[in-house]
């Protein structure tokens, strides 16, 4: 599980630094230097383990359908990065399906939202807190254009990190009962894992839910048992800062967007973790308006990756998707700088141009390399492609025009 989480991340990234601790299996360094797994003595990477699951909805869908399935729409986070992108797309490939197009979760959720609503000019904000990434992104729909005016989000929270926050109260718990420490115990977290999920889902249907866990662990007086009750309030408490970890992006979102939350015409919830009642009320207080029930969070994304496929195949007509990128792209300049050409959420396709000039006198060649972020300095972005460019004649610097 949570396995999206490490798609296209490297080693060394503090991301992948802080989840080597919460999940029950081993992240180790992958031949290309990227955070991969561990099982049973062999090496995988994220898009293999990706690719079985894509295999395996391969197999459901020709089974349902009754022929060969070559083709797919995969849907990813928006605020995905490009080498993220790319490692989803390279999952499609191992599972033997040709990518026609890599679209975000919460513009695939406004597709299926709006489809039969083409008559009616409205922004609306698709709020999706799934297992292990949350997105905003704030879109304008109306006679079957769907513009993606902004995306912000955090691809390091979800639904397991409320788990994470259950399961670390259920282990501080057992500990002060019976002074055993379960953290080191990789048997015991998963069952520990099981039933947070399993609270945590009742959580959003009731007031409290009991936690019972037979034979759990043994000491020398013999079975340990453990037997919790945990409360909705309790539950608010332990995971309140997570949600609180959504307001920034959402306000970004509108900020960038330029529109007031008053603009906002409909707010759709989409992911598995949008149930919980503490959420849809930030989502309330976020938007000033009640959140859109009248689709189902589980569904809707695979719903909108059905219709874009539909446009692609010419089956559906009268649909434009205007997408963005989430992230800026620059180049490296002078002093490490990073200066940004693209800007995060313009339209794309798109196109810039940006001249640039040599640091040194008679330099002969330049390394240009793009990267992909929001920081000022370079090595703090994420790089995604290099390219030399050589044979510059001899000239004092600032002299040679090099058009980027």
């Amino acid at each position: 599980f949570a396995i999206k989480r490490l798609i296209g991340r490297r080693f060394e990234d503090p991301m992948v630094e802080k989840d080597k601790g919460l999940v029950p299996y081993h992240i180790v360094k992958g031949d290309n230097g990227d955070a991969w797994v561990e099982s049973f003595g062999k090496k995988y990477s994220p898009s293999q383990v990706s690719a079985d699951i894509l295999i395996k909805m391969k197999e459901t869908a020709e089974a349902y359908l009754g022929e060969e399935v070559t083709e797919a729409v995969i849907t990813v986070p928006a605020y995905f990065n490009d080498s993220q992108r790319q490692s989803t797309k390279d999952a499609g490939r191992i599972a033997g399906l040709e990518v026609k197009r890599i679209i975000p979760e919460p513009t695939a959720a406004a597709l299926a939202y709006g489809l039969d609503k083409e008559h009616t000019d409205k922004k609306i904000a698709v709020f999706d807190l799934g297992g292990g990434t949350f997105d905003i992104s704030i879109l304008e729909i109306g006679d079957g254009v769907f513009e993606v005016l902004a995306t912000n989000g955090d691809t390091h929270l979800g639904g397991d990190d409320f788990d994470q926050a259950i399961m670390k109260w259920m282990i501080d718990e057992f500990k002060k009962e019976s002074g055993i420490d379960l953290s080191g115990d990789k048997m015991a977290l998963q069952r520990l894992r099981d039933a947070a999920e399993k609270a945590k889902i009742e959580l959003s249907g009731t007031q409290s839910t009991e936690i019972n866990q037979p034979f759990i662990t043994m000491d020398a007086s013999g079975p340990k048992h453990l037997a919790l009750n945990l409360t909705r309030s309790q539950l608010e408490s332990l995971t309140h800062g997570l949600v609180e970890r959504t307001r920034q992006p959402c306000l970004k979102a509108l900020q960038d967007a330029g529109i007031k939350r008053e603009d906002i015409g409909e707010v759709i919830l989409v992911g598995g973790m949008s149930r919980m009642p503490l959420v849809q009320k930030t989502v309330e207080e976020l938007f000033g308006r009640e959140p859109h029930k009248g689709v189902n969070p589980d569904e809707v994304v695979a719903i909108g990756a059905a219709i874009q496929g539909g446009v692609l195949t010419g089956d559906v007509k009268d649909v434009l998707l205007l997408d963005v990128i989430p992230l800026t792209l620059g180049i490296e300049t002078f002093g490490g700088v990073m200066t940004p050409l693209v800007e995060r959420n313009t339209t794309i396709p798109t196109q810039k141009k940006q001249v640039f000039s040599t640091a040194a006198d008679n330099q002969p060649a330049v390394t240009i390399r793009v990267l992909q972020g929001e920081r000022k300095m370079a090595e703090h972005n994420k790089e995604i492609g290099r390219f030399d460019l050589a044979d510059i004649p001899p000239a004092p610097r600032g002299m040679p025009q090099i058009e980027v």
